[in-house]
């Protein structure tokens, strides 16, 4: 049985690459991104008064 040569097998880990780096992209740009609401009513910050 032949062996795969050095070269044959750089092809086939840059088909592999190559596959998937087009996958992630793929993935990454087919979702809208979501858009957050702005709060118009900032939390107001309650003082406590400590008693030492």
């Amino acid at each position: 049985m032949p062996q795969m040569g050095p070269l044959l097998w750089f092809n086939l880990f840059l088909m592999f690459i190559l596959g998937y780096v087009l996958f992630s992209i793929i993935n990454f740009f087919s979702k809208l991104p979501v858009k957050t609401e702005i709060l118009i009513n900032k939390p107001k910050l309650l003082e406590k008064p400590w008693k030492w």
